[in-house]
């Protein structure tokens, strides 16, 4: 009896051993396979991916695609030719450019500013100075021979209609302008002359230039004041029927 019993409590003992070895190897192994964890991963990042495509193609599906870059757009009267209209000009303070800015605008036309080689400053132009350089150029016609930086325009043989700009000086055009006439030949070109004046009229100016040309198609030209609106430049340009 003492035998049995002995191998009784041994049998037991190997038990509780074997149940306590047991517990530690479940206890420390971890609890999932590291290659099976890392795939497991693996796919659900590719599955977010594909959702976030999904999502941004439906998106651009209802709004329609963002472009890279916004179109120009061109500016002035859409019905206009582009590159057809050239607006020439001379300011010698800034109002008759003012103009010229809004019949490019409007025409869709290009923009070209005649600049002497020596600049007129303020006083230059105070013509209520008796000695001041226009009243000099005014009484010597000999002076009014201004060399320009440029009076030649790239490809001015693709413009059908220009525009010449000017202040008036003495009832007729500032003298700034008529290197520009002379060098250049107007054959086949619609030429209409636009000015502005604080008091003077149109007077005879658009006529001599015309005749210092001698080439080109000139229609009667227009005279604006010193600060005109941008609607009353329109409505002219609207009556030339361009």
């Amino acid at each position: 009896m003492r035998k049995i019993k002995s191998m009784m409590m041994g049998i037991a003992l190997l038990a509780v051993t074997l149940t306590a070895c047991g517990g530690k190897e479940q206890a420390s192994a971890p609890s999932q396979n590291p290659e099976t964890s890392a795939a497991v991963e693996s796919q659900s990042q590719a599955v977010a991916a594909s959702e976030e495509t999904e999502n941004t193609a439906a998106a651009q599906s209802e709004s329609g695609p963002v472009p890279d870059k916004e179109e120009p757009k061109m500016a002035g009267n859409p019905e206009a030719s582009a590159g057809k209209v050239l607006v020439v000009y001379y300011s010698a303070s800034g109002h008759t450019g003012d103009v010229a800015e809004v019949i490019a605008e409007y025409t869709g036309g290009d923009l070209f500013e005649l600049v002497p080689v020596e600049e007129y400053t303020s006083e230059d132009l105070n013509w209520r100075q008796e000695d001041s350089r226009v009243n000099r150029e005014h009484e010597d016609e000999s002076l009014q021979d201004i060399q320009l930086v440029s009076a030649t325009v790239e490809n001015f043989d693709s413009y059908d209609t220009v525009f010449i700009g000017y202040p008036i000086w003495w009832q007729n055009a500032s003298w700034v302008v008529n290197s520009f006439v002379k060098e250049n030949d107007f054959t086949g070109k619609t030429v209409i002359p636009f000015c502005t004046s604080t008091s003077s009229g149109f007077g005879d100016s658009g006529k001599n230039l015309e005749k210092m040309a001698g080439t080109g198609e000139w229609k009667d030209g227009e005279r604006f004041g010193e600060r005109p609106e941008k609607s009353e430049v329109t409505e002219w340009l609207d009556s030339l029927g361009l």
